[in-house]
């Protein structure tokens, strides 16, 4: 094999970048896909991210593949050789892995050619902005003419061999959120001359609360957190501004709007009532993913024939920008077991090597399945 899966993961988890800033990240996959590259393969940039095509044998449809390539703005605490290389980014939700299969598929794909076209997209900013909404909006790929369109992410909790999917709903309905809050500061004597935004962000925080327990269908899920909170400057000044910083996740993508509004009509109200100005950014939104059931029986049929273990799924309330390539075109996200002491977006995260070469063939094989159904 041209592509090492070992140390090509471990060159990859050495350079961690954050959303759109992955030049190091797309050179070395450059350097990768150009020692394997074919009159077969065309390769396209877009910003930080790579379209990759290989022209099938006899092509009758495009199906996709995506990898993500973005890391995480986190201080790496492991005691690996290959260790984060960037101060404050780190390879912890797997995405090393993620582009390291991709890239040992596009060798089996050059050598052991398909049918039908396959592209492989090195989607930048997973993590955030967002990658994969506007990609999905560009002339780059419009041009590639996708029809189907599948991925993986690693499981930590998953052993290694084991993989898990369902169809509908996987990954919920996200956004970000952000509110902040500007009133009058003073001196802590005078309570009266002031407008305190250290209460009003407090009260604001325990009141939103019962939007989730009373604007939304508890039949379905909706999470309304604030997980970070900060006021003021010293203990003797009352605060002039405050700032909120949480999430909201649904399983119902309408759920979203509903407590957005709700969220406006308690600041309106606040204003008033605690004479500030507030204003709202909801950040980063991804839309859930949701598998079409079609693909999630092939898969399974395909992993249990590879004498892999499949195993059923249950959502969750986690958010994955590839929502928005199953929202356009029919697929499937699945999880790849990677057995790990420690989670997604853990700074001790360390993946088990050995799931790599089992991505790659259980990747391989439904891209063969996909083309003969």
């Amino acid at each position: 094999m041209i592509v090492d899966l070992h140390s090509v993961r471990q060159a990859l988890h050495k350079i961690p970048e954050l959303g759109f800033k992955e030049v190091k990240t797309q050179q070395l996959l450059l350097e990768q896909i150009d020692a394997m590259k074919t009159e077969r393969v065309q390769v396209t940039k877009w910003k930080t991210g790579l379209f990759v095509k290989v022209t099938g044998t006899d092509p009758q449809k495009t199906v996709a593949y995506r990898a993500d390539i973005d890391g995480l703005p986190i201080d790496e605490q492991t005691d690996l050789a290959f260790k984060s290389t960037h101060p404050g980014a780190m390879h912890a939700c797997g995405h090393d892995f993620h582009m390291t299969i991709a890239l040992g598929v596009l060798e089996k794909v050059i050598k052991a050619p398909l049918r039908d076209h396959v592209v492989f997209i090195f989607q930048p900013a997973e993590e955030g902005p967002g990658g994969a909404e506007p990609i999905l909006a560009t002339q780059e790929f419009q041009a590639l003419k996708v029809d189907e369109i599948f991925s993986l992410h690693i499981a930590p909790e998953l052993p290694v061999g084991t993989v898990s999917t369902k169809p509908g709903l996987l990954f919920a309905n996200t956004s970000e959120l952000f509110i902040d809050f500007k009133g009058k500061g003073g001196h802590a004597a005078y309570p009266h001359l002031t407008h305190d935004m250290a209460v009003a962000a407090s009260t604001f925080l325990v009141n939103v609360q019962q939007i989730v327990s009373r604007r939304t269908n508890p039949i379905e899920g909706a999470v309304l957190t604030v997980g970070k909170m900060s006021a003021g400057t010293v203990q003797n000044i009352i605060a002039e501004t405050a700032r909120l910083e949480g999430t909201i996740r649904t399983t119902d993508p309408k759920a979203i709007q509903t407590i957005k509004t709700e969220i406006e009509a308690f600041a309106r109200a606040f204003e008033i009532s605690h004479h500030c100005e507030i204003t709202i950014d909801y950040g980063s939104n991804y839309y859930g993913v949701y598998n079409d059931e079609r693909f999630v029986n092939l898969f399974k049929n395909t992993v249990e024939s590879s004498g892999y273990t499949y195993r059923e799924a249950q959502e969750a309330m986690t958010g994955e920008d590839f929502g928005y390539f199953l929202k356009a075109l029919p697929g499937f996200m699945f999880w790849l077991g990677v057995d790990s002491t420690f989670g997604l977006h853990h700074a001790k995260l360390n993946p088990n090597e050995s799931a790599l070469a089992i991505g790659v063939d259980i990747v391989y094989r439904t891209l063969q399945d996909l083309m003969t159904n």
